[in-house]
């Protein structure tokens, strides 16, 4: 559906009045969310703040307790039914021992639209192909995922999500643990999908990464504490609410990657 001139697109990621909780603690409360097509919006906050919780919302995989999601102006079931929406989890949450190839994971992104035999055809194998190539890892195809290092792994998911054709990525904390190079080319590989109109919500603690990967960014502690121009949210004040007491020096600009140690 093409949108009236004028009007505002409709959000990739709608959320509202969302509330999670584990038992008695409260994971996030009151979340409103909203991301527009072709945007890289960054996800802030120490450990515990909420970031996972709002992934695993985001893909259908819990009951909150009030609120809902909406993607592409649709359900999530829907949106992940049609291959809209990726999921790139933390590094820890992956099983890297699982005897499948480098190619079999990006593959797996297509079995939403195969049939029970779950055979890829010949368009789909050139999904894959084009994929890899992208990221820069044709050569490494047939080796078995956990024989990578943590960048490589990262890109594998990455050109999973291409191969899917996904228009909305969810990646949470994929620059954790990788070199300085790697995170170089996926940041332009992020930027380069953002400029094809996909959207890319991302979860960092490299504060003074954000202003260059992202247009917008969101500081979570629950609930939403600022959304806006980098510029806007990581300002001394802000980055206080969430982190707790930061030196007076302390600027957006010289960040680092985990204000008070947080991980």
């Amino acid at each position: 559906m093409t949108t009236p001139p004028g009007t505002a697109p409709a959000p990739v990621v709608d959320v509202r009045h969302l509330t999670v909780r584990y038992g008695d603690v409260l994971a996030l409360d009151d979340v409103g969310l909203h991301l527009a097509p072709g945007r890289i919006c960054g996800l802030i906050g120490v450990n515990g703040s909420g970031k996972s919780t709002l992934f695993t919302s985001l893909m259908g995989l819990l009951t909150p307790q009030a609120g809902s999601v909406e993607l592409f102006g649709t359900s999530v079931a829907r949106a992940r039914k049609d291959g809209l929406v990726a999921y790139m989890p933390q590094a820890e949450g992956v099983d890297w021992t699982f005897p499948v190839s480098v190619s079999d994971v990006v593959g797996m992104g297509l079995y939403g639209r195969l049939g029970t035999a779950r055979r890829l055809r010949a368009a789909d194998r050139a999904a894959v192909d084009d994929a890899l190539e992208r990221v820069g890892l044709s050569s490494l195809r047939r080796r078995q995922i956990g024989q990578l290092s943590g960048g490589q792994r990262k890109r594998v998911f990455i050109a999973r999500s291409i191969a899917q054709d996904a228009r909305l990525l969810l990646l949470d904390e994929p620059f954790a643990g990788v070199d300085r190079s790697s995170e170089h080319t996926m940041t332009a590989l992020l930027k380069a999908l953002r400029d094809e109109g996909r959207s890319v919500l991302v979860s960092t603690h490299d504060l003074a990464g954000v202003p260059d990967l992202c247009d917008e960014a969101v500081l979570l502690h629950q609930r939403v504490l600022a959304h806006g121009d980098p510029s806007e949210v990581l300002t001394h004040a802000n980055l206080a609410l969430a982190f707790g007491p930061l030196p007076a020096d302390l600027s957006p600009g010289a960040a680092p990657s985990s204000p008070n140690g947080a991980p």
